[in-house]
């Protein structure tokens, strides 16, 4: 991998006063090329955050000085880079608390790492096409992220906002195969009904019939057989 990958451009602060998930953590994102610093207190994390400017937080709620609503919320005052909650508190009022302090997402320990580093994956592309470019095309298609006019064709189309997230979700991971239980995450990460019904087969469906010239052939999003689906941009 070269100095160049937007990876290790990416710097990431982890704070959390267990030292062996810290460790964990750290070693995993080291091997996905990011550079990563570790804080165990919320004062010596809002230290790091202010003299190194990270480009996204790791943070847990429970910490031995401050806990980690004081520290999200002072660091959100500060900086704007992305905080992801890290915690063993799984109750809704804990998780609209740090959603509402200013994280950008929040995870429940025990937690896989592979859904870890989707989120950071999926909140770095979203700030990267963001700092790059409101206006995206590929074939015939043309989005302004900025408005949400989408063009097919030369046909501007109307998505409902279910519709236009997928889409964005498909784009933000060009040409990588998506199963159905990471788009039902990323879209309806609260929702129990999602889980057991075919919701993202039916809005594929539909996305597919705006967008698609034929929904039998298409040239956008198409199926990956025992996966999920995939957005192809070339």
């Amino acid at each position: 991998m070269t100095r160049t990958s937007r990876k290790i451009q990416n710097s990431i602060l982890i704070i959390d006063d267990d030292k062996d998930i810290v460790q964990t953590i750290k070693g995993n994102l080291e091997l996905d090329g990011y550079e990563v610093l570790a804080a165990f207190d919320g004062r010596t994390g809002i230290h790091m955050a202010r003299s190194n400017r990270p480009d996204l937080v790791i943070l847990d709620l429970n910490l031995p000085d401050i806990d980690g609503i004081k520290t999200c919320e002072i660091m959100r005052r500060e900086h704007d880079f992305p905080i992801i909650m890290l915690t063993a508190r799984d109750g809704i009022s804990d998780k609209v608390l740090g959603l509402e302090c200013g994280a950008d997402d929040y995870i429940v320990k025990p937690f896989n790492f592979l859904e870890l580093s989707a989120r950071i994956k999926s909140i770095f592309k979203r700030v990267e096409r963001s700092l790059v470019n409101d206006q995206y095309g590929v074939k015939d298609l043309e989005i302004n992220f900025k408005s949400r006019n989408i063009s097919v064709r030369g046909e501007e189309i109307s998505l409902t906002k279910t519709e236009f997230e997928l889409l964005e979700l498909f784009i933000s991971y060009p040409e990588e195969a998506l199963s159905r239980e990471f788009i039902q995450k990323q879209l309806w990460q609260d929702s129990q009904l999602y889980k057991y019904s075919r919701t993202v087969d039916v809005h594929v469906q539909r996305l597919r019939k705006k967008i698609e010239k034929t929904v039998e052939n298409p040239e956008y999003i198409v199926t990956v057989a025992g996966v999920g689906y995939k957005f192809l941009a070339g």
